[in-house]
């Protein structure tokens, strides 16, 4: 048969797009997802605090490394993508956040503002804490609120405003700047994915068929009209097709179809179909480390951590769906700005009550806390780029971290504030001193030099395929050919200053209207927070 749409990754956006186009019952749409089902009986999937477990493992990430970054002493970075029905929302940290108000503005984009996406960002959420001009109340992504309570997260609290720094009442709601615990992706004690969300509650509708394990291999022409796509040694034929994989399978998969920089698809040997320079390039991610400290008084979580505590805790979780277990740990943090010259905050805070890697190692501490930190919009821009016509081979990634004056000057910034906060007097009476990176790391260059040996990605690559260069913002279709279209946080012009799975479902609720010819939703008069004098760059 010819499917009115095939989405090329189901996926976090690909499960919100299954979901909004196969509503009308006279359209067809197939999902291929090139990982596993996700099983409604995997405790690694679906048990909140076990997220560091599929990280790493070949059944659930697809392992990917960047190249030898040439301003981190030429190591790679690891980075985690989800393999499995609902794509990295089946493995991500849960943490929900839609970035701040003036990233949408500074888009540039028709209908793309802040007050456009507002709209969009309710219709998709079920704001436990309560529906207001900012939150929406009855959409499919369930949305708790971390409790956040407990001796470590009052002394968070108090010391942030010690610092000088303001408590918030919503992170995601007037005023992003500031202190508050955080909305998680999580469901009477169950990770709520975007298959969980979107994609299983509609399975059953005979308009809407999914297959897991099968690997798209290119995007099939006629000339320079879409009309399927090869998997194997078959096609799915569609009117439409759809790419949803993300920011580096979209990107590599145009240009495995003959879609992107045409001098360097011809040295493939590959034939070009439309000479779009820019697939592939503006590579942006979040890159973050872990500010560690011990603590004296046996208050942080840390015991959940050990084995022969855990047949307790998953006992807890299986039969109750309460306990250690049921916590995504990222229960509260904030947003600062570092300097006086950036327009909105370029730093984002994870408390934790546990000193904890996201592989799962910890320091040796009885009882820890820590804050993840990092810059939230650097200047640095990096590229996917295929080396091989092979597309089970992973591109070449570069993300050119630490590459710019700019983002080394706020990563300086970020460790100091850090600090600040935690040596407040709040903290005075559990703070065992600091672990990572430790007092003998002082000086601008000795930050450097330890977020260069220590840094991780925190696993937000996007921008690769935006949303002006590659995308027609008004259709999703991609420049020089019909018939195809990239949905997910590929699009993004550019990167939001925070987790990205929130504003990627967000693209997807509303390219799913653009895709339908559905009127879309009016425009929000909801104000926001800017701190005075504040523009978008």
């Amino acid at each position: 048969m010819i499917y009115d749409y095939v989405i090329v990754g189901g996926g976090s956006a690909g499960c919100a797009l299954a979901n909004r186009l196969s509503e009308d019952p006279s359209t067809q749409v197939l999902v291929i997802e090139a990982g596993r089902q996700d099983s409604l009986w995997d405790v690694f999937i679906h048990m909140p605090a076990a997220l560091p477990f599929p990280i790493g493992s070949r059944f659930y990430d697809w392992k990917y490394e960047s190249e030898p970054e040439p301003h981190m002493g030429g190591r790679r970075v690891y980075h985690a993508r989800g393999k499995v029905l609902g794509g990295s929302s089946s493995i991500n940290g849960m943490i929900f956040q839609r970035g701040n108000p003036l990233d949408f503005d500074k888009w540039g984009l028709p209908d793309w503002d802040y007050a456009h996406c507002l709209p969009y960002f309710k219709r998709m959420e079920t704001c436990r804490a309560g529906a207001d001009d900012w939150r929406g109340g009855d959409g499919p992504l369930w949305l708790e609120r971390g409790p956040a309570k407990g001796p470590l997260f009052d002394a968070l609290f108090a010391a942030v405003q010690q610092a000088g720094h303001p408590l918030t009442d919503d992170v995601n709601g007037y005023r992003q700047e500031g202190f508050a615990p955080f909305d998680r992706n999580i469901r009477r004690g169950r990770r709520w994915s975007a298959a969980r969300a979107y994609l299983h509650p509609v399975e059953s509708r005979p308009n809407l068929q999914v297959v897991c394990r099968r690997l798209v291999q290119r995007v099939v022409f006629e000339g320079t009209r879409a009309v399927g796509v090869q998997v194997g040694d078959s096609i799915a034929r569609a009117n439409e097709v759809i790419l949803s994989g993300g920011a580096i399978n979209s990107p590599q998969l145009l240009q495995l179809s003959g879609i992107g920089n045409a001098a360097e698809l011809s040295a493939l040997g590959i034939d070009v179909v439309a000479d779009l320079p820019a697939v592939g390039e503006n590579l942006q991610d979040h890159l973050e480390v872990y500010v560690q400290h011990a603590c004296t008084q046996p208050v942080s979580a840390q015991p959940a951590l050990k084995w022969s505590h855990r047949p307790w805790v998953g006992a807890q979780w299986l039969f109750a769906r309460r306990g250690p277990g049921a916590t995504n740990h990222f229960e509260a943090g904030g947003f600062l700005r570092s300097n006086p010259e950036v327009a909105y905050p370029n730093l984002m805070f994870h408390f934790l009550p546990l000193a904890v890697r996201y592989d799962g190692s910890k320091p040796a501490s009885e009882h820890g806390y820590q804050f993840h930190v990092g810059p939230m919009y650097a200047d640095v821009r990096g590229s996917v780029k295929i080396t091989s016509t092979d597309p089970r081979r992973h591109p070449a990634l570069r993300f050119n971290y630490l590459s710019t004056g700019s983002d080394r000057r706020e990563w300086v910034e970020a460790i100091r504030c850090a600090r600040e906060i935690l040596a407040q007097p709040a903290f005075a009476d559990l703070d065992g001193g600091e672990l990572s990176p430790g007092p003998a790391v002082e000086t601008d260059e000795q930050i450097l030099d330890w977020v260069r040996r220590d840094a991780e990605t925190a696993l937000h690559p996007s921008c690769t395929c935006a949303m002006g260069p590659v995308v027609d913002p008004a259709t999703m279709r991609v420049h020089g050919v019909d018939g195809l279209r990239v949905v997910d946080a590929s699009v993004f012009p550019s990167i939001t200053n925070a987790n990205i799975y929130a504003p990627t479902m967000m693209v997807a609720e509303k390219a799913a209207d653009l895709i339908r010819g559905n009127t879309p939703l009016p425009p929000s008069t909801a104000g926001f927070y800017r701190h005075q004098g504040a523009t978008v760059a």
